[in-house]
């Protein structure tokens, strides 16, 4: 029997939670994209916008659960696109700290307004009941692979 990729009931249960976040992340892509974002850009800015602005490189790189590393180059780009400065912490020369520019404030207003529509989108016909049963499975599939890595 051949696999059918579109049919998600033929796929495992990652199988399918990666798809969907695939899917996600596609439209979300293409309805940002005429604001010159990327997905590394926007996550950037959304969370950095959830941070409180104003946060340590180290931090925010923490908050996307990625090296500080690979978070320069979009920093670059982002400071590029006049959407974020940098600049030295008061307290610690070496902590370089991100704030969102007043241009980054209109772009995340802008990004907020597409990512709702898209979630609104995506998530049309699902019960609140079902997404708080999605919100408790995901949060213990999180918990089940956090207690397998720490042992």
């Amino acid at each position: 029997m051949k696999l059918d990729i579109h049919n998600a009931n033929e796929l495992s249960p990652v199988e399918q939670m990666s798809r969907a976040t695939r899917l996600w992340k596609t439209v979300a892509d293409e309805e940002l994209s005429p604001l010159g974002l990327t997905h590394s850009r926007w996550t950037a800015l959304w969370k950095l916008k959830r941070l409180g602005d104003n946060v340590s490189q180290k931090t925010l790189a923490d908050a996307l659960e990625i090296e500080l590393a690979s978070l320069m180059r979009t920093l670059n780009q982002l400071e590029e696109q006049g959407l974020v400065t940098r600049h030295c912490c008061e307290h610690d020369k070496r902590v370089r700290n991100v704030r969102l520019t007043a241009q980054g404030n209109v772009i995340l207003e802008q990004l907020e307004q597409r990512i709702f529509n898209v979630r609104r989108q995506i998530l049309q016909g699902i019960s609140e009941e079902e997404m708080q049963l999605m919100r408790s499975i995901l949060e213990r599939i999180s918990l089940n692979a956090t207690a397998v890595l720490s042992e």
